[in-house]
């Protein structure tokens, strides 16, 4: 198993107290919906590609996508409550998830950003009920996320243009 260094910031645990939560976010509650998908994701580390599970908050829209039949990296998606999440300064991780499985990158963030959007469609909600869990999407790891990949760009990237694009006739 590979943990994923803290230092890249995909971390178990974020930190954070409930007094800034509520600072930063007085229009959220610990009773509000939200979305867990536990997602199979990829880490590049000394040219081997490893396989981790990653807990991420999922927002209404991309909800309602999965629902639809998009190809997903998601195994399951869990509905919750913010409140059964968050525990005092740290993320917890619900039992239904593997104990391997870690928390992505600025989860805190992330679920209060969810948050809102399940607050804004409440018919997404309906998707899957307070306490259950969803496992019916169309899994596929054909297109891998690869968490830490970098992008070079080259020359070649450039698109060529018509000689005449900038031309006036």
């Amino acid at each position: 198993m590979v943990r994923i260094n803290p230092e890249e910031g995909y971390k178990r645990n974020m930190l954070m107290t409930n007094a800034t939560l509520l600072t930063n976010a007085p229009d959220v509650s610990a009773d509000d919906y939200l979305v867990l998908g536990l997602a199979t994701c990829f880490y590049k580390e000394d040219g081997e590609v490893y396989e981790v599970k990653i807990v991420e908050p999922i927002p209404s829209a991309a909800l309602e996508a999965l629902v639809k039949g998009i190809p997903t990296s998601y195994q399951l998606a869990f509905a919750t409550t913010l409140g059964d999440v968050l525990v005092g300064e740290t993320p917890k991780m619900p039992a239904l998830f593997p104990e391997t499985a870690q928390f992505s990158d600025e989860f805190v963030y992330r679920a209060l950003a969810a948050v809102r959007t399940y607050k804004r469609r409440l018919e997404a909600q309906s998707h899957i009920p307070v306490g259950t869990s969803r496992n019916d999407f169309k899994y596929s790891i054909e297109r891998k996320r690869v968490l830490n990949a970098s992008r070079i760009v080259t020359k070649e990237d450039n698109v060529k243009q018509h000689p005449h694009t900038h031309q006036v006739l």
